[in-house]
C-alpha cells in the first residue's frame, strides 16, 4: 500500500481543472476568485468542472469575501449554494462559520451540515483565525467534520509547522488535518518529511501573460489595491438616499404624464391648467436638480435668506 498523500489543488480556472485532470490529480477545490481567498464557483463552472475532471471534487462554500461572521441571509444562501453543488455533481463542500468573538460558530455550521449530508466536508482556513485552535479543532470534532484546511494559525505552514505538529497529535486520528497555505510543489516533500500528513493543499500555480493581443492597461476593470479582510464594502444607505431623491422628479413626472395621456384628451382649461401644473412643473423641478444635484431641494437645507 503507497503512503503516498493525496494531492488536493485549490483552483478558479478552467485550463487549471485540464492540467489537473491530465496529471491524475486526486481531489480539487473549485472556487471562484482565489486572488479573494476564494469564493462560491457558479453553477456553470461547477458543471463543467464535472465533466472535466474525474476525480473529487470539493466546491468552496463562501458567500463573499472577508471575514467569516455571516448574517442569516448569508447562511440560507450557503444552504442553497450547497444544494446547488450537490446538484451539479460535486462530491463535496468546504465552508467556515465564526461567531464575532472569534470561536467557531456551531449554529450556523449546523444547518451547513445538514444541507451537506452525505457529501464530504472541509472547514476551511477560518480556522486559522479562530481564537483558539485546540478548543476550535475540538469544536469541529464534536460536530462531526471530518477535515480542517489550516496553516497552523500562521500566514503559512512553514510558520506553522511547529502548531500544526501539535494539532496533529491532538487530532489522534478523530479529524483529518489538511496542511495548507504557502506550500508549493517544489517544497512539499520536504514539508513531508517534517509533518506526517495524509493529504496537502496547494494552488501549484504559475503566472503568464493573456493572450490578448490588443490590450488596454490602463483600463482595471476591478479594484487596483484589495482591502483588508477585515473591512466590508457594501451599498451605503446615505448615497442610496441621494440618488433615490434624485430619481424622484422624473419618475413623478413619467407617472403623471402617463396617467394624463390615459385620460380623455379634452381641451378643456382645467385639463391644460393640469398639464401644466402636473407635467411642466415637475419637469422644470427635475430640469433644475439634473443641472444642480446640490439644491435645496433634494439636500434638505433651506434657501439662503439673502
Amino acid at each position: 500500500m503507497s503512503n503516498r498523500p493525496l494531492i488536493e489543488i485549490c483552483l478558479d480556472r478552467m485550463d487549471s481543472i485540464r492540467h489537473c485532470a491530465a496529471a491524475g490529480i486526486d481531489r480539487i477545490e473549485l472556487c471562484h476568485a482565489l486572488s479573494e481567498g476564494g469564493i462560491t464557483p457558479s453553477l456553470g463552472m461547477i458543471a463543467q468542472a464535472r465533466q472535466m475532471f474525474q476525480g473529487t471534487i470539493m466546491v468552496m462554500i463562501r458567500p463573499r469575501r472577508g471575514d467569516f461572521l455571516y448574517a442569516p441571509e448569508e447562511i440560507n444562501i450557503m444552504r442553497r449554494d450547497i444544494a446547488c453543488a450537490r446538484a451539479e455533481g460535486a462530491d463535496g463542500v468546504v465552508f467556515g462559520c465564526l461567531l464575532a468573538d472569534g470561536s467557531i460558530d456551531e449554529s450556523a455550521i449546523e444547518p451547513l451540515l445538514e444541507a451537506a449530508a452525505g457529501l464530504d466536508v472541509t472547514f476551511h482556513r477560518a480556522f486559522d483565525v479562530s481564537r483558539d485552535l485546540p478548543e476550535s479543532l475540538e469544536t469541529l470534532i464534536r460536530l462531526g467534520i471530518p477535515r480542517v484546511l489550516t496553516s497552523g494559525g500562521e500566514p503559512d505552514v512553514w510558520r506553522g509547522i511547529q502548531q500544526l505538529a501539535s494539532l496533529h497529535e491532538q487530532a489522534a486520528g478523530r479529524i483529518t488535518l489538511l496542511p495548507g497555505g504557502g506550500l508549493t510543489a517544489a517544497r512539499a516533500a520536504e514539508f513531508l518529511q517534517q509533518l506526517p500528513a495524509t493529504e496537502i493543499h496547494l494552488s501549484a500555480r504559475k503566472t503568464s501573460p493573456s493572450a490578448m493581443i490588443y490590450q488596454r492597461d490602463d483600463m482595471p476593470m476591478g479594484a487596483t489595491s484589495c482591502p483588508h479582510e477585515m473591512i466590508h464594502q457594501a451599498a451605503d444607505p446615505h448615497a442610496l438616499s441621494i440618488l433615490r431623491r434624485l430619481c424622484l422628479p422624473w419618475k413623478l413626472l413619467l407617472s403623471i404624464a402617463s396617467s394624463f395621456t390615459e385620460r380623455s384628451l379634452a381641451t378643456s382649461c382645467s385639463t391644460w391648467t393640469s398639464f401644466a401644473v402636473h407635467c411642466v412643473v415637475p419637469l422644470m423641478i427635475a430640469a433644475s436638480i439634473a443641472k444642480n444635484p446640490s439644491n435645496s431641494l433634494i439636500s434638505g437645507a433651506s434657501p439662503p435668506l439673502s
